[in-house]
């Protein structure tokens, strides 16, 4: 059996406490580990995101650690492959799922190239979610927090995406994830968990959205097609 000191991983870390202890998980079992910050999104038009904290919060982890730490920006890749399709499918009067196409576009995608194209095995995030391999079937299933479960948001994830990814937290459940970051005295222990959509931050949603396109009245419908309304 191949010595895990030999496989090379790249964490996404994103400066909160799930990708923190999920570097310290991989340290434990003996990885190579890499830690790299991506920046998704230009931060002069962040308005309320918390790019610049996670990015200090992250640097502030890796040197806890003791593992080296890049910072990568996706921003173009975020632009036209995440945001422009999050516009498109408003303007069809569908409602997107921007972490979706951020997980397979992104993070899965651009980030785990990256990650090859550097010498890494494998790529790692701090996601509550689990892999199962059955005769070289990889499968997505759900972890043991089922209150944290994120698969619906890795469910476009492909066989060899799935091949390279390790999900650390799988076994724990988020207290128990806050107390490992505790007990080594990370800072982020109790930090809160992100939520909503980054590029919006604290705009009301429907004034952002009316920064990229107009607002155009349509009809509400039923699914018998009757008009409720405009």
């Amino acid at each position: 059996m191949t010595n895990k000191k030999q496989k090379k991983v790249f964490v996404g870390l994103s400066g909160g406490v799930d990708s923190a202890v999920a570097a310290h998980l991989l340290l434990q079992q003996g990885y190579n580990v890499t830690a790299v910050f991506m920046q998704n999104w230009d931060q002069e038009s962040q308005q309320g995101c918390t790019a610049e904290q996670d990015l200090a919060d992250a640097l502030t982890i890796s040197a806890k650690l003791n593992i080296p730490i890049e910072v990568v920006n996706f921003a173009t890749n975020y632009w036209d492959e995440v945001f422009e399709e999050f516009l498109t499918a408003h303007k069809h009067g569908l409602t997107p799922n921007p972490d979706i196409l951020c997980n397979s576009k992104i993070k899965f995608k651009h980030f785990l190239n990256f990650a090859i194209n550097n010498g890494a095995d494998f790529i790692a995030t701090g996601h509550y979610a689990a892999i199962t391999n059955e005769s070289g079937l990889y499968s997505l299933q759900v972890p043991r927090d089922t209150n944290k479960d994120q698969t619906y948001f890795l469910h476009a994830l492909n066989q060899m995406q799935l091949s390279r990814s390790l999900f650390p937290l799988a076994h724990l459940c988020k207290e128990e994830v806050r107390d490992i970051a505790h007990k080594l005295s990370l800072t982020v222990h109790d930090k809160k968990d992100s939520t909503g959509i980054c590029f919006i931050g604290n705009k009301n949603y429907n004034k952002f959205l009316s920064e990229y396109m107009l607002a155009r009245p349509g009809k509400i419908v039923s699914a018998a097609g009757d008009l409720l309304g405009r």
